[in-house]
């Protein structure tokens, strides 16, 4: 390109380099697309509803299900899961054996109270029989030893209460009372719905114990 003689010369050539240029980058990246869009690498939008299917997979996962069975199971129990005791503001969990043998029941009685496989649930109405460790030493590592201490305090009108995986249930005291071990076993109390609590040292224990009678008297969802 010739040098320019005046001012309107050089605008003109300035000109025509921006537009040679400008059509150069237009032709250089329509290229470069058509080959990338050729090739498959040009990134495709992404799809909302695809997101959002996503997540609610994501919700309703094998391990989010299997999480909501367990509880299901857990939910309309008719075994008592829990024991609390206002007036001693205690609570104390209650286990629930299948087995009669002395060793398997003591050591169940390790972990909380314990409802005797011979006694009524709450499918039924009938007398819910528990026992629970009771001791007064000073220094006791499992505080499960303890899971009773107190109960033989209750008395008549005070409430206790039961809780299954979805109900609680609410006793009346009616009778508070020492027994000999040998006098303690599972009271029938056909077409009434009662529980009996009991301290012990061992389902084969001959210790005088403390036994608590009560009354159901309601109930709700929990």
């Amino acid at each position: 390109m010739k040098p320019a003689n005046s001012f309107n010369d050089l605008y003109r050539q300035m000109y025509l380099r921006k537009v040679a240029f400008l059509g150069i980058f237009f032709v250089v990246i329509l290229l470069s697309y058509t080959v990338l869009y050729v090739i498959d690498f040009i990134p495709e939008p992404v799809d909302e509803v695809a997101v959002d299917e996503s997540a609610e997979q994501v919700e309703t996962s094998p391990d989010r299900m299997a999480a909501e069975g367990a509880e299901a199971e857990v939910v309309g129990s008719p075994l008592p899961l829990k024991i609390i005791f206002d007036r001693l503001d205690k609570e104390v969990t209650v286990l629930n054996p299948e087995s009669r043998e002395v060793a398997d029941l003591d050591q169940a009685l390790l972990s909380g109270a314990v409802r005797h496989p011979d006694s009524a649930d709450f499918s039924e109405d009938g007398n819910i029989f528990i026992l629970g460790h009771s001791s007064y030493l000073p220094n006791v590592f499992n505080k499960n030893f303890q899971a009773f201490n107190g109960i033989q305090d209750l008395t008549w009108g005070d409430k206790i209460r039961l809780q299954s995986g979805d109900t609680e249930y609410i006793y009346q005291v009616d009778r508070v009372y020492q027994a000999k071990a040998t006098e303690v076993f599972v009271p029938e109390t056909p077409g009434e719905a009662k529980l009996t609590l009991a301290t012990c040292n061992s389902f084969g224990s001959k210790d005088d114990r403390f036994m608590v009678e009560a009354t159901l008297v309601g109930s709700y969802k929990i």
